[in-house]
């Protein structure tokens, strides 16, 4: 699994944040348009493209989009 892709799947989430501001260090928690329906909709994706199912905790836990990438990771 690549950080780069994922970086850039979770970047489609956000519909309205340019893409150049999201890194492997991206806190995504403190994007504007963070909100429970961006949370939801990250659990979706990373289900539909990683086939690993993410609860609520992981994302709680989890500051940047690295760490999410790790939680990930290991779930394969």
């Amino acid at each position: 699994m690549d950080i780069k892709f994922f970086v850039e799947n979770v970047a489609e989430q956000f519909m309205d944040t340019d893409p150049s501001n999201f890194s492997p260090q991206t806190k995504f928690k403190e994007l504007d348009e963070w909100s429970s329906l961006m949370a939801l909709a990250i659990i979706a994706m990373v289900d539909d493209s990683y086939h690993v199912r993410l609860k609520g905790n992981d994302i709680r836990q989890s500051v940047t989009i690295e760490d999410l990438f790790v939680k990930v990771s290991m779930m394969l």
